[in-house]
């Protein structure tokens, strides 16, 4: 299961699952948007499902969806996130809150449910799609910073809960990544800023290493951080 799947990262990694001969559960707010990215994908080995991280009802029913079709669940990713500009000294309650409902509350209600399933395989992957924002503070946007700070401990918590059965948890933490939610961004370039591509073959990699070579966590940069 790859949440956020219709673009960005989400597709990136999602296309590259399909390619390497996984089955692929694609969730995503819009059901349409995933089945034109999606127009070539092997019907037998793909769904297109409704996730929206902030109903928690379309959580229920696209695990649910992935069951009926697959029959099991080995791996989720969760991949859906959002930004915006709450820093410490600007902005409303309810920008906080929606950043509280997508980067946290979505993956650690997910995770919830989906668990017993990622137990059951014996070895379960959750790959959590953090950033090096949940590493150290760069910027103003607090809500942000705080969120992702807060991925990094839902990452560490499910590792923990997870070892005996075979559940290995581990969290993917890109600097720059060249999509639409890094637009705006000019102190890097386009061209400097990580492939979702090759930020997928990370993803990847973590899903597939065994249980003996378990990576909490993956720092992906594009450029030289001394503290990192």
């Amino acid at each position: 299961m790859v949440s956020g799947a219709s673009r960005g990262i989400g597709l990136a990694i999602a296309t590259l699952l399909l390619q390497k001969g996984y089955n692929v559960s694609a969730g995503a707010r819009s059901v349409e948007a995933l089945e034109k990215a999606f127009a070539g994908a092997p019907a037998g080995r793909f769904l297109a499902a409704r996730y929206d991280a902030a109903d928690r009802t379309s959580h229920e029913v696209w695990l649910k969806e992935t069951l009926q079709r697959f029959g099991k669940l080995d791996a989720l990713v969760n991949n859906a996130g959002t930004s915006n500009k709450f820093s410490i000294e600007e902005g409303e309650e309810a920008d906080l809150d929606a950043l509280w409902a997508v980067n946290v509350k979505g993956p650690l209600f997910l995770t919830r449910i989906c668990l017993p399933h990622l137990k059951a395989t014996g070895t379960g992957r959750v790959i959590n799609v953090a950033s090096l924002s949940g590493k150290r503070v760069r910027n103003d946007n607090i809500a942000y910073n705080m969120t992702k700070h807060a991925l990094m401990a839902l990452t560490h918590g499910t590792r923990r809960i997870g070892w005996d059965h075979g559940v290995r948890a581990t969290a993917v933490c890109p600097s720059f990544v060249a999509t639409d939610l890094t637009d705006g961004i000019t102190k890097v370039s386009r061209d400097e800023m990580i492939d979702p591509k090759d930020f997928a073959e990370i993803t990847a990699l973590a899903i597939a290493l065994p249980n003996t070579a378990a990576m909490a966590e993956m720092l992906v940069n594009c450029r030289l951080e001394d503290t990192l």
